[in-house]
């Protein structure tokens, strides 16, 4: 029997968005949209492990499902897993990105609602409603999704909810690095695994020496992921001595957020921390390359920059020229920085 949408009251509702970091992010607020439309409704979300640390003490969630691939080292294992969060007896799931792992979960639950977007035909059956994705900023188009529900994106931005005890530690941790009371912060994202969306390191070594000479109160605090620790010792070497602050270890999902939020600007690549930064009210400046500026959250106090070449936001992974990359300066990008700075 078909669900009248409009009368629709669920009790428990499953959200799928298993990766990556950055959209897990831009999905808190479909979350927070759905605990408006449906305010009696427990709201669960099932998503990789990795990127559950950035979802706690968030409002709007009763129930975190971590997918630990290490600990599903079997079929069986994995299908017994998916069976146990989908029969835990939800009205409505709302898939996001229709992975394997996601429709084992959609087909077991048995929801009178299975929301996404428009499927392929040969998944048309495993939901039950679905909505063309709209273009545009890729938090509203993920929200979009919704719209059979009656729900509609009005500038909702990302959020990572921080206590005061992780914005007490980054400010410690900031204070030990070297960061003096009347300094201002930068961070910076400066990795990435693919080189289409990797501004230079050489570049990036030139805009903080261009910036520490407009600027002699800035800092700045180079952030990295596993495996990426000789790239930030890179940096340090081409960097003016003494601009960097560099803690003695790679830093958590949350305390980076948290350092984040005590930054006056976020400059980076197209990754995960410039969506962070939107979500603890820091302004970002990413550097495009293959990616479109779809990324940008539509607001004054955000921006991006490229160099807008015919080719550009071909959204590839590899390019034999990325001159997009290459061909953008620091000065502009300096000069973009000290006016979002002034502001």
């Amino acid at each position: 029997m078909a669900v009248d949408l409009a009368t629709f009251s669920p009790q428990r509702i499953l959200v799928c968005q298993l990766r990556q970091i950055g959209d897990v992010v831009l999905a808190t607020p479909s979350i927070e949209l759905l605990k408006r439309r449906y305010p009696d409704a427990e709201i669960h979300l099932l998503t990789e492990k990795k990127c559950a640390p950035l979802l706690e003490h968030n409002p709007h969630l009763g129930k975190v499902w971590e997918l630990d691939k290490k600990l599903l080292s079997s079929l069986p294992q994995e299908i017994a897993w998916y069976w146990h969060v989908a029969r835990t007896g939800y009205d409505l799931v709302v898939d996001f990105q229709q992975l394997p792992r996601c429709r084992w979960v959609v087909a077991f639950s048995g929801a009178p609602v299975r929301l996404s977007y428009t499927p392929p035909w040969y998944t048309r059956l495993l939901y039950t409603h679905s909505a063309d994705m709209l273009d545009g900023y890729s938090a509203m188009s993920k929200a979009s999704v919704l719209r059979p529900l009656g729900i509609e994106w009005n500038g909702e931005r990302p959020r990572v909810y921080l206590t005061d005890g992780e914005h007490a530690f980054a400010r410690a941790l900031l204070a030990q690095a070297g960061l003096q009371p009347d300094q201002r912060l930068i961070t910076l994202d400066p990795t990435h695994r693919q080189p289409t969306r990797r501004w230079p390191l050489a570049h990036y070594a030139g805009l903080v020496s261009l910036l520490a000479k407009r600027d002699a109160s800035l800092r700045f605090l180079p952030l990295w992921g596993p495996g990426e620790e000789a790239e930030i010792q890179e940096l340090d070497r081409l960097c003016p001595a003494g601009s960097l602050l560099l803690p003695d270890r790679m830093l958590s999902l949350r305390e980076m957020a948290a350092c984040i939020a005590e930054a006056d600007l976020h400059i980076g690549n197209c990754s995960a921390p410039r969506h962070i930064a939107v979500a603890v009210d820091t302004p970002p400046l990413p550097v495009l390359g293959s990616t479109s500026p779809a990324w940008t959250f539509p607001s004054p106090e955000h921006a991006d920059i490229a160099l807008n070449l015919p080719c550009q936001h071909c959204n590839r992974n590899h390019c034999p020229d990325p001159r997009c990359l290459t061909g953008m300066l620091p000065g502009p990008v300096a000069d973009k920085a000290m006016g979002m700075l002034k502001k």
